[in-house]
């Protein structure tokens, strides 16, 4: 049980599966100058918590809390910090990647990562979409410049990426085209998808052509074949940092472009999620929420790699 000067986190001191993940008490932080201490309520649990956790990743050895979703209410604000006070809902995304922390009671965050939570949406709701919708936002629209009428494929359309990133596509204008094994077709449908592609069933590069974006959620041999779709002009976007120089070589051949990106915290794109979410237009599918204390659980589950929408911890 936390005190007063104490929180529970979720831990780890070794790389590995899902079982190196421990409730653990640690120091309760303080925020610094432009900086804000949230008392968290839900945090989404993302790819890159559970790829982080078995490799280490960006973050190296541990120990280390992951985390980087999160909403909540503001505990404390430090010197300086004129547009939140304690009480104000907020949600955001902690710093990419070494700003991680989120799976705890209590989180700081720099000021400009954060917005207000909409009213309308719970915690929950609001702890699931930051990552996930900063890197839609990010590569389709400040990457990529999608606009009404463009049309766009979406790889893994049913996944926590990519099912916002279908309704920020069509919030766009777009045309919107999504993979996705059979099942999850009327899901894709129900999010506003104009095709959907069943990738066991079909090559997705016989299945669509003259596309203006892609966006790219898988890497390896899908990047590449990817470029093979586009008109002439258009781009891949691939979430994936790390790759072969073959993607922009082949790229530079196809007359083509290529471009590979990571997530970055960012209030302006927070304000427009949170624009989005007021207008109807955008929401989280949540395939699960787990207390804090059932991180590893959630882990397990999306280590399958068949979760539709996103994970979610929350704090008591």
């Amino acid at each position: 049980m936390s005190t007063v000067n104490t929180m529970r986190t979720i831990g780890q001191s070794v790389l590995g599966g899902p079982e190196v993940l421990r409730e653990e008490e640690a120091e309760r932080p303080a925020p610094g100058p432009n900086q804000v201490l949230v008392r968290v309520r839900a945090a989404g649990v993302n790819p890159t918590d559970w790829k982080h956790r078995a490799t280490g990743g960006f973050l190296g050895e541990p120990p280390f809390v992951l985390g980087w979703d999160l909403s909540g209410t503001v505990e404390a604000t430090g010197i300086g910090v004129a547009s939140f006070a304690p009480g104000d809902e907020v949600f955001g995304m902690l710093p990419y990647p070494y700003g991680h922390g989120s799976h705890a009671e209590y989180a700081v965050a720099p000021v400009r990562a954060l917005w207000h939570k909409p009213a309308g949406i719970d915690h929950v709701q609001a702890g699931a979409l930051p990552l996930v919708s900063l890197t839609a936002w990010q590569a389709l629209v400040e990457t990529a410049g999608l606009g009404a009428g463009q049309r766009v494929l979406i790889h893994a359309a049913a996944g926590g990426v990519g099912h916002v990133a279908v309704q920020i596509a069509k919030a766009r204008g777009a045309y919107v085209i999504g993979t996705a094994s059979a099942g999850k077709h009327g899901f894709l449908r129900e999010l506003g998808a104009d095709e959907t592609i069943d990738y066991r069933a079909s090559d997705f590069t016989e299945a669509v052509k003259d596309v203006d974006v892609v966006l790219d959620t898988l890497g390896g041999d899908t990047s590449v074949d990817s470029l093979r779709v586009l008109r002439p002009g258009g781009i891949v976007v691939s979430i994936l940092p790390v790759g072969s120089g073959e993607l922009h070589a082949e790229a530079e051949r196809l007359g083509v472009r290529a471009v590979r990106m990571l997530v970055d915290a960012d209030r302006a794109g927070m304000r427009e999620i949170a624009r989005l979410v007021e207008a109807g237009q955008l929401r989280a599918t949540i395939a699960g929420t787990f207390p804090l204390a059932g991180a590893a659980e959630a882990h397990r589950l999306g280590d399958t790699g068949r979760t539709t929408g996103k994970l979610v911890l929350t704090v008591d």
